[in-house]
């Protein structure tokens, strides 16, 4: 089986999975126990305990405009496997719902239930999402929408999708009362921890700076250009122990694309040396534009002075 397809199948199988155990966490923890934890799922749950329609259809209802949206915003970068990572995250939901009824496996007939459906909820969302993220893909919902408000605010990503999650969360304290609201701050904080863990352990910055160097770096390179729509720069060195010049490749690739660029790399070059590490904020092609920055900041300081 050639190396790209046996890629597209490994991570199709992260895909599956992925959404198989946030599926599960949502139809038989999260809305079960009435926690409105954020997100996509956290508005399905709220409206399954108003209105009773299906949270599996209304997640994929809110998700698909939103997708739409992200296409226009940002292009290729929601692909098929976003799309197909949205439509199994529903399905699961759906499925696993209709087999308990959505009655989850504890009685609820006390705090320590729901404490309990907060945190193995929290923690099998973040492992269900972060196996996801793995493959380059996501589940869609509200972090596309938080994507977009990063897009054409200063507002950083982490900042972004605290708010749309914050706000689930109130709303979801008005239906269910502040208790409710507090269990699910518990399991938005434990799946933000696993999607982190999951992902690479890494932390939660806007991007990752990868470093390899590698003989084959011209083949890296142009994989990098073709399937990760990045650039790269070469950077000229010497090593201590060969005395030899050496040639590194420095790229800048989203969080969700590390592993991708693991695999090309590892392709390319098994014997290759890599190190990555966090990147606080990228600007410029493929992220956020420079100059809208600059004049978002501008017009911030026009503001503070005219405030002043």
């Amino acid at each position: 089986m050639p190396a790209h397809m046996k890629r597209s199948v490994v991570e199709a199988m992260y895909i599956a999975l992925g959404t198989c155990l946030a599926g599960f966490s949502i139809a038989t923890f999260i809305t079960p126990a009435k926690i409105a934890s954020g997100g996509v799922n956290g508005i399905a749950t709220i409206i399954y305990h108003v209105v009773g329609w299906d949270p599996g259809i209304v997640m994929l209802a809110i998700s698909i405009p939103l997708f739409l949206l992200g296409l226009l915003v940002f292009g290729k970068v929601y692909g098929f496997k976003s799309l197909f990572g949205t439509f199994l995250l529903s399905f699961w939901v759906s499925l696993f719902g209709k087999l308990t009824d959505y009655a989850g496996f504890l009685p609820y007939i006390d705090r320590m239930d729901t404490l309990l459906s907060a945190i193995f909820g929290g923690v099998l969302l973040g492992s269900g999402i972060g196996i996801v993220m793995r493959s380059g893909a996501n589940t869609g919902g509200t972090d596309i929408l938080a994507q977009i408000i990063n897009r054409f605010t200063p507002l950083p990503l982490g900042t972004a999708l605290f708010f749309c999650d914050a706000t689930v969360i109130v709303l979801g304290a008005v239906v269910f009362g502040f208790e409710r609201a507090l269990f699910a701050v518990i399991t938005l904080y434990l799946s933000g921890q696993m999607v982190n863990y999951m992902v690479m352990n890494l932390g939660t910055k806007y991007a990752k700076t990868a470093y390899i160097v590698s003989d084959n770096y011209d083949a890296i390179g142009k994989r990098i250009i073709k399937e990760l729509h990045h650039g790269g720069t070469l950077i000229t060195g010497t090593g201590i122990f060969t005395s030899k010049n050496r040639t590194l490749l420095m790229a800048v690739v989203h969080n969700q694309q590390i592993n991708m660029l693991t695999q090309i790399v590892h392709e390319e070059d098994p014997k290759a040396f890599m190190f990555v590490h966090e990147t606080y904020q990228a600007l410029g092609e493929g992220f956020v534009p420079m100059s809208r920055l600059i004049k978002l900041e501008k017009k911030r300081s026009k503001q503070n002075r005219t405030n002043s």
